[in-house]
This record gives structure tokens, sequence and C-alpha cells, in this order.
């Protein structure tokens, strides 16, 4: 199958190891991955900030890029989800640009939901050893379902052991912008996370979305920790952590 990488621009900027992750379990998986190579956002940052215009005009790029593949994956839920939940949205009013997204977001996936439920991939390579607590980030999973998924991927590394954190599904206080609107209350939930995390015993925070473990790692570092990891589940799965 022909599988589109969506890199996600936090991604390409930030940490581009995890897209190189993601593009190792996908080959591995016997996809034909295709990385367009002018690709860019998915608009999610304009569209949370209110600026339609421009969150379609980066959303008719994306579909014209990737709608010849038979998938679109991203390492991230909320990326995924900006595809699949908000697209329609973007073109209620235009019946044919509409029609293409929805036909693109009924094919796009976030990555562990792609290689648990449509590639079935079950030889990882990863070779992670130890105690690993896994953050739900909001959109993988109140938009994409994304909760049971990279918890069966993990089980499948034998040197990995899962301990459940209190309050998994609870948000880390990134949201995208409303870090910057609304810093202090972020800054709180962040700490929250932060101290679940702690409490679990974990020697990593496992997630699926850049943002999150960007603003997890910078709170525990502030905190004082500097022992515990903070991995992307691709990284895990890959053997790249």
């Amino acid at each position: 199958m022909k599988v589109g990488l969506f890199v996600t621009c936090l991604v390409d900027l930030m940490r581009p190891r995890i897209g190189f992750a993601a593009l190792r379990l996908l080959e591995a998986a016997g996809c034909e991955v295709v990385v367009p190579a002018a690709q860019t956002c998915c608009g999610q940052p304009a569209y949370n900030s209110g600026d339609r215009r421009a969150a379609r005009l980066l959303a008719e790029k994306l579909i014209a890029e990737f709608e010849a593949c038979d998938y679109v994956v991203a390492p991230s839920g909320s990326c995924a989800g900006m595809i699949r939940a908000h697209y329609p949205e973007l073109f209620a009013d235009d019946a044919a640009w509409l029609e293409r997204a929805a036909a693109l977001g009924a094919r796009t996936y976030e990555l562990t939901d792609f290689l648990a439920t449509v590639a079935k991939f079950d030889t990882l390579p990863g070779n992670f050893s130890g105690t690993v607590t896994y953050h739900d980030s909001c959109s993988g999973l109140r938009e994409l379902g994304v909760k049971a998924q990279p918890r069966a991927l993990l089980a499948r590394l034998p040197g990995v052991r899962l301990t459940e954190m209190n309050g998994a599904e609870e948000c880390c206080g990134f949201g995208g912008t409303f870090a910057v609107k609304f810093g202090e209350v972020s800054a709180r939930i962040a700490e929250k996370k932060c101290d679940n995390i702690r409490a679990s015993g974990a020697d990593a925070v496992v997630l699926g979305d850049l943002g999150c473990m960007l603003n997890i790692e910078g709170k525990l570092r502030r905190m004082g920790d500097e022992k515990t990891k903070v991995l992307h589940i691709a990284e895990v799965l890959a053997g790249e952590s």
C-alpha cells in the first residue's frame, strides 16, 4: 500500500528524528512510503486562532499533495485530527473541495492507530527496556479514539513494562496557542501532569504528540527532574529512544 507520511511542521522543525522513526516503522510494516518534499503545515495553528482563510489555503495544499496516496499517516494525533475532523468545516461551503477533504480524511490515521488497526504490525524493532507510563494526548484520544492502540504496541516490546499514571487522559496544558494565551493556567495544568508522571515511578513518559512532549519535558526539567525520559511513541517502537 502507498502511504503518505505527513511529518508535521513541529516534528520537521523541532524533532526530525520522530519523522525518521515513523518512516522506519511504516517501511518495516511493508508500506511504500511517500514523503512529499513540499509539505508544510496542516493549518491547525491558523484554525485554532480563527484564521480560517490561512487554514483553508494550507488544507488545500495538503490535500493536493497527499490525495494520490492510499493512506495518510501522521505521528501526531492533533494533526491527523485536524485533517479528519476539522477539514470538512473549512470546506462546508464548497462541495467539490468538501468531497476531496472528506475522502482524504477517511484515509488519514495517527501513526499507532494505523500500525495497529490497518497494517496490523506486530514485529516491532524497538528494544527499549524499562518502565513507561503513557500520556493520552487530547486530540488523538478525543477526536480519533487513540487509546488502546499505543498500549497494545508497547505491550509487544518484551523489555517494556507499562504502569498507568493517575489522570493519564488529562490535558498536559499545551493546547497549541492555549499555552501562549493562558500561560499561567497552562503551567498549572502541566505541573499537575508532571506530578502524576513522577508519582508513577516510570523511567519514561511516552506519548504521541510532539507539542505535549515539549511541554511536559520542559516542565519536568524546570521542576528539577533531569531523570525521567520524555519519548515519542515512534521513537520507542522503532528502537531509536
